[in-house]
């Protein structure tokens, strides 16, 4: 009896350790089977999504900020917008204190129009020499017939030599009026030739001062070139401006795009056109916006810092450097949900698309950004001076009968 209990814990411990030994195995077969399904997992993740995706945090959106900066010296007498104000190109957002300019512009009226009677005169004058030199040229044919009817009167006798030798004089003084007047028309004549009133020097010279006159007048008050939202707004009621001095910024928010900051080590197969996914740390991940690689950069940030790093040092770390791509963002979905310049994304490049070059390969077509709103000050500039060298060249005789 004593041997057999003795024997039953001892099957018993052999029976448990068998059971764990199971168990070990089962486990390790378990663990294994896991480790080789993530290992599978992870290698069909990296093939199909993980090695055709880059993506940084380290990016932020970017955008045109328009300064407004006069072209004339001037004193703030209104401020047509604040900042966060919306505002609409060819909206006034500063006015200078006009009355400089407006006399400045009159001033220039007058000059024009003086000129424009005067250079009217030396057409007249040409008028006017050409019938004195008709006139001299009478004088000497007749001189000239006086001069040979006494010259065969004195062959006669009939006249003595001392009428002849008046008559002489007489000839080469209308001779000598003549070619004198010639003189006088010649000269006349190159201050006009080949011109019209329009088109004469004195006219372009003085219709260019009215020009300047007339931009320095409407350049009084500042407009906005784009339409965007105020920003560093700076300048005061009464200030004294210089050309040039920063007074505010419009942002067009609907113009901005995304610089995203990527490890030199992520770029290999990065090309332009490749769809991108951003998401913004204002919206989260409610709000995913789509966009595509406009642009990669030309070199690294360091590269183009104010102090760029010296790396040929003996202290020298080598260090991952980073290059900025521009991605652009579909205008829809900005309209929709707006971003401001400077918040914070993580952008996810989809590298699948490798068809698109890596550099730029045609310069532009067509300027990137344009405004018109300067074009109307020029074209009101130009119809002033038509219209009075217009009024300006009537002929006396209308003037006088009207």
């Amino acid at each position: 009896m004593a041997t057999a209990t003795h024997s039953e814990p001892a099957e018993n411990q052999q029976a448990v350790d068998a059971g764990n030994k199971r168990k070990r195995k089962t486990w390790l077969f378990v663990l294994l089977l896991v480790v080789i399904l993530g290992g599978l997992g992870f290698a069909a993740w990296y093939e199909f999504y993980g090695r055709w995706n880059e993506n940084t945090d380290d990016a932020y959106v970017n955008g045109n900020v328009v300064e407004i900066t006069p072209l004339i010296t001037g004193t703030v007498v209104s401020i047509g917008a604040d900042d966060g104000d919306l505002v609409h190109e060819g909206q006034v957002l500063v006015n200078f204190d006009p009355s400089d300019a407006l006399v400045g512009l009159q001033s220039a009226k007058a000059n024009l129009a003086r000129t424009v009677r005067q250079v009217r005169g030396l057409y007249s004058n040409v008028d006017a020499m050409k019938a004195q030199v008709q006139t001299q040229l009478t004088a000497v044919q007749k001189a000239k017939k006086d001069y040979q009817r006494r010259q065969s009167l004195a062959a006669g006798g009939a006249i003595s030599r001392e009428e002849l030798s008046h008559a002489r004089d007489a000839l080469t003084s209308a001779q000598s009026a003549l070619n004198n007047a010639q003189q006088q028309l010649n000269s006349t004549r190159a201050l006009v030739d080949d011109t019209v009133i329009a088109s004469h020097p004195d006219v372009l010279a003085a219709a260019a001062d009215l020009r300047q006159a007339y931009l320095n007048n409407a350049r009084s008050a500042l407009i906005a070139p784009v339409t965007g939202y105020v920003a560093k707004r700076t300048v005061q009621l009464g200030q004294r401006v210089q050309p040039g001095t920063p007074l505010m910024a419009v942002v067009p928010l609907d113009q901005v795009w995304i610089d995203a900051n990527f490890k030199e080590t992520q770029l290999s197969k990065m090309r332009i056109g490749q769809s991108v996914e951003i998401t913004s740390d204002l919206y989260g991940d409610d709000v995913t916006f789509n966009g595509t690689v406009d642009s990669l950069g030309a070199g690294t940030g360091s590269a183009f810092a104010l102090l760029p790093a010296q790396n040929a040092t003996g202290n020298w770390i080598k260090i991952v450097q980073r290059v900025p791509v521009r991605i652009h963002i579909n205008h829809d979905e900005l309209a929709k949900h707006p971003l401001r310049i400077g918040l914070s994304t993580l952008v996810n490049v989809n590298l699948h698309d490798q068809s698109g070059p890596v550099l730029a390969q045609q310069p532009p077509v067509k300027a990137s950004y344009t405004t018109n709103v300067y074009k109307q000050q020029l074209a009101d500039a130009d119809a002033l001076i038509s219209k009075l060298i217009k009024d300006n060249s009537e002929p006396v005789a209308k003037t006088a009968a009207r």
